[in-house]
């Protein structure tokens, strides 16, 4: 059932820099995840599955691809009274400049906000999380919360990417810093050793990091955005309205991760082949959505295929692919060997060459090993991509292939000929 007492705003501008190269043409929340869905889809999920149905998603970088996907999407129907709405960034008589921030983002848009419901959900674009936001609602009116922070455990090697904050036994927010990187408030910041646990990777978790998901009383969100001048929520409003506001922090229990790395964003994807994910894209009564394609069910001819994931309108040939995720139309020829890898797939299937041979995907006798292939890559034959030299970060090549953190990255379109050694 909807409920029109809350209006979702998602922050979807960011340029998701240390995504490149995977960012180069698109903003992060358009970047593919899971096979064949896009990372703004889990949001838009999650409040659809809750019943918010008055949706806002705030763009800037790169926005043409997400906006495209968003249009096809998410389309209500005349008689549900709700909508998926897209703001993008623009220059008016009024307005002059771009988004500066979080906070800015929110504040150039807040006449277009005068109509929402009392409660406003800002969500980010590019996590990864399923959140029953209904509960998360009703824990901000049972506290008679002017702000609520949703938070999770997180461990000392994730402190410098998060905010982290102080609470009390009744979950008040006490102070917050945003990304600190000085030991000494850092350690400030770590929770007594008898309330740690061990997250999902056996890390001891230390602090208390906010999601970046925040729940505001509306009225309370336009004051603070007009008596403010600050530009980001999270460095500056955040800290600054704890003083004047109840801030409560809302304890989530489940997966949650921020991709924002490639090593994050495939470390995320390899979780994903696994018999029992973190993150379950199968769950049918909390689906996530995205673009109906109708698309051929997957074929394969001889292929040998373990924990791995393959979307439909693949067509695989005598191949083996072991820890890995195929997207949707990827062409993999015979002979070819796939090892903890994501191929991205394809947005259209390629007119045949004179060969007979698709020329978008992989050729045939390839060996790909710990690697990202954007869509639309035409790799020829007899190509091994196994970061040979044991490279942990290379800088874009004559391909503008890239390494991080020991991963090959293959952006959008490359074309790879055959025999290639890297």
């Amino acid at each position: 059932m909807s409920n029109p007492r809350v209006t979702s705003i998602i922050l979807a501008g960011g340029q998701g820099s240390r995504l490149h190269p995977l960012t180069k043409t698109r903003s992060k929340p358009a970047v593919p995840i899971g096979g064949k869905f896009r990372l703004i889809d889990i949001p838009i999920s999650n409040c659809l599955n809750h019943g918010i149905r008055h949706i806002c998603v705030l763009t800037q970088f790169a926005s043409e691809s997400l906006h495209r996907h968003i249009f096809q999407t998410y389309r209500m129907d005349n008689f549900s009274k709700g909508f998926v709405s897209v703001l993008a960034a623009s220059q008016t008589l009024d307005e002059k400049g771009w988004y500066e921030g979080t906070a800015d983002a929110v504040r150039k848009n807040l006449s277009n906000f005068k109509q929402a419901g009392e409660t406003v959900l800002l969500l980010s674009g590019d996590h990864l999380y399923r959140m029953d936001f209904e509960n998360f609602v009703n824990f901000h009116y049972e506290k008679k919360a002017d702000l609520t922070l949703s938070v999770i455990p997180v461990p000392r090697s994730t402190v410098s990417e998060l905010g982290v904050l102080k609470m009390d036994s009744n979950y008040k927010v006490l102070d917050f810093v945003e990304k600190p990187k000085d030991d000494k408030i850092i350690k400030d910041f770590e929770i007594p050793a008898k309330l740690r646990t061990k997250d999902s990777r056996g890390e001891e978790t230390t602090h208390v990091g906010s999601m970046g998901i925040y729940l505001f009383n509306k009225n309370v969100l336009f004051d603070i955005l007009e008596k403010y001048d600050h530009k980001d929520f999270g460095k500056q409003i955040i800290p600054a309205a704890i003083d004047n506001y109840n801030v409560y922090a809302y304890p989530f229990e489940g997966y949650w991760e921020d991709i924002g790395t490639i090593k994050a964003f495939f470390d995320a994807h390899m979780a994903l082949t696994a018999n029992k994910p973190p993150f379950n894209f199968y769950d049918q009564n909390r689906p996530i959505f995205t673009h109906a394609r109708f698309l051929p069910a997957a074929k394969f001819s001889g292929s040998r295929i373990d924990s791995s994931i393959i979307c439909e309108g693949s067509m695989i040939g005598d191949a083996v692919i072991t820890d890995s995720i195929i997207g949707v139309r990827s062409i993999i020829g015979s002979g070819s060997s796939l090892s903890r890898v994501i191929f991205m797939g394809a947005d259209y299937y390629d007119s045949e060459d004179t060969s007979g041979h698709s020329q978008l995907g992989i050729g045939k006798k390839c060996q790909i090993k710990n690697a990202i292939l954007d869509k639309d890559v035409s790799i020829g034959d007899d190509v091994q991509l196994v970061n040979v030299n044991n490279l942990q970060n290379a800088e874009e090549n004559e391909l503008g292939i890239v390494i991080r953190d020991g991963i090959i990255v293959v952006p959008k379109g490359t074309v790879v000929p055959s025999g290639y050694v890297m």
